[in-house]
């Protein structure tokens, strides 16, 4: 229920308060005074696009706020779901700033407007010429067959199932657009798989290759140079080694002269155990390298293969081909396996398919029930609303399964006797219209939990009793719901618990919309000017107090 709604900057609208009362409020007042600006501030609240245009003052921030009464509307689960603190007493606000950015905020925290568009429609069902469209389209009409029917968890359940078998299709095709593509190259990545396998790749083999070949191309220098060193180490009597050893043995002997040589005795010695230890290690090396011509040639053709396949595949090492051997493998392997897993998926989704018909088929038969009920009491409102030749139905036809359901339904419309109820956009005038709508709200008010119901003009191409009929229905709805209702008609307006105000002050530079809450004796004078305009007779002025008696 709105307790509270301030407007700020927006529009014609410098400054408004209001507090509507729980049960029915009327809002009237000269035509352009600014009683639809009203319902744009409100529909702000309830997550509406924002435009700078409406700002009064182009250089200051519009702010619209509205503080709502949520007590024993059950949402708790909503607020905790979106992380938002829950307060009995929500107060909503919108700021538009005057470079165009927008803000929204629930209880003080920031919000998407898609957050608050969802939690608007638990707040409030206004009613405007957007209603009249939205009538004639069949999801519209499915939302109130719906709720009429009380199908929310049918409906719930349809939609899991619904997603279920959008999951099931989504992984089938993926993986059949997979195996399609695989398939296709499937004898090529074979080519490319045996290719690579045939040559037995190993982790760092390609160093070990180039190291082995580069000694074997130089096979002969190599043991040439190493006799070579050797000999000049190892010659018995000009050699090195024999030459140091001699050496040494001096050293040995000034150790004994004095202490300090001790220090060359040992550098000296680990200086020749290291010659010796080099000359053992040629000696080695010497022993394995080989002068193999074919062995050279072996090498040459595994490392130009190796080269080749990089090359081939714009890799680098022969770990990057091990890795795209791997892959290839994969992918034969799954190209083994794809039957079956494609044979699985279709399986999952042809039973997620007949779990969404099944579910489908409870919530269309659960529908369908209800469209008698729902054309009788509605043809039953729209007699008591003037329209005594009234004539309402459904019409259905089974669809695919769809993101509603495998229904698709129109609401047939005939105001006259006679004629043949059809699609409501081809025969409803603007007056009918308007009683349908409200018939529609009506019945739905019982259905619905909503703290809030705004009529705009409801009552636009009504009159006498009809209106005053209209105006007996919403007291009813006010009796468990909070209503506002913009009027042009006298005895509508007369009913009200509360009676606003809405007018121009142009008292200043720019004209501004201004709204005051009536007394008895203003809203006398209102109701009188409303039945016989700006300056109404003493007749006038007591209608108006016999409307407002009753």
């Amino acid at each position: 229920m709105l307790k509270t709604l301030s407007i700020a900057n927006y529009a014609l609208i410098q400054s408004l308060d209001m507090e509507p009362c729980a049960t029915l409020n009327m809002i009237t007042g000269e035509t352009g005074a600014g009683k639809s600006i009203m319902l744009g501030a409100v529909g702000l609240l309830l997550g509406n696009r924002a435009d700078t245009k409406a700002l009064f003052d182009e250089e200051k921030k519009c702010i619209v706020e509205g503080e709502f009464d949520l007590k024993n509307y059950k949402l708790k689960d909503f607020f905790e779901s979106e992380d938002l603190d829950f307060e009995e007493i929500c107060i909503i606000r919108r700021e538009i700033s005057p470079n165009g950015k927008s803000r929204a905020f629930i209880n003080d925290s920031p919000v998407r407007l898609e957050i608050l568009k969802e939690l608007g429609k638990s707040l409030m069902d206004v009613h405007s010429q957007h209603d009249s469209l939205q009538l004639g389209e069949g999801e519209y009409q499915l939302d109130l067959i719906d709720a009429f029917t009380q199908s929310q968890n049918e409906l719930t359940a349809y939609t899991q199932a619904f997603q279920d078998y959008q999951k099931a299709k989504r992984s089938y095709e993926t993986l059949a657009k997979q195996a399609l593509e695989l398939k296709k190259e499937a004898d090529f990545n074979q080519f490319q798989l045996e290719e690579l396998s045939s040559l037995g790749l190993k982790a760092g083999e390609q160093e070990e290759l180039e190291s082995e070949q580069e000694i074997l191309e130089n096979a002969e220098e190599i043991k040439g140079k190493i006799q070579e060193i050797l000999t000049q180490l190892q010659d018995e009597q000009f050699g090195g080694l024999n030459i140091l050893s001699q050496a040494n043995h001096g050293i040995q002997q000034l150790g004994k002269f004095a202490h300090k040589f001790e220090t060359f005795k040992e550098r000296f010695q680990s200086v020749l155990i290291e010659l010796k230890d080099i000359a053992e290690s040629l000696e080695d090396e010497d022993s394995k390298v080989e002068v193999d011509f074919e062995k050279l040639d072996v090498t040459r053709d595994r490392l130009s293969k190796i080269y080749q396949l990089q090359q081939k595949h714009g890799l680098e090492t022969v770990e990057d081909l091990i890795a795209l051997q791997k892959e290839l493998a994969d992918k034969a392997f799954q190209i083994e396996n794809l039957d079956e897993q494609l044979e699985n998926l279709k399986f999952e989704m042809d039973e997620a398919y007949k779990s969404l018909l099944e579910k489908g088929n409870l919530l269309s038969k659960k529908r369908k029930a209800g469209f008698q009920h729902f054309s009788k009491e509605l043809i039953s409102l729209l007699v008591q609303l003037g329209m005594e030749n009234a004539q309402v139905e459904f019409s259905h036809t089974a669809i695919t399964p769809s993101k509603r359901g495998v229904d698709q339904i129109d609401l047939l419309f005939s105001a006259n006797k006679g004629v043949k109820p059809q699609a409501l956009k081809q025969v409803a005038s603007g007056g009918e219209f308007s009683r349908l709508i409200f018939a529609i709200k009506y019945i739905m008010a019982d259905k619905m939990a909503l703290p809030t119901l705004i009529f705009d003009e409801i009552d636009t191409g009504v009159s006498g009793e009809v209106a005053l009929q209209m105006v007996r229905m919403m007291q009813e709805i006010a009796k468990k719901h909070q209503v506002v209702c913009i009027s042009h008609l006298p005895q509508v307006a007369a009913k009200g618990d509360q009676h606003y105000f809405v007018y121009k002050d142009n008292s200043t530079e720019r004209t501004i919309s201004k709204i005051r809450l009536l007394e008895k004796d203003e809203r006398i004078t209102e109701i009188a000017k409303m039945i016989a305009g700006s300056n109404p007779s003493e007749t006038a002025f007591e209608s108006a107090r016999e409307l407002l008696k009753d």
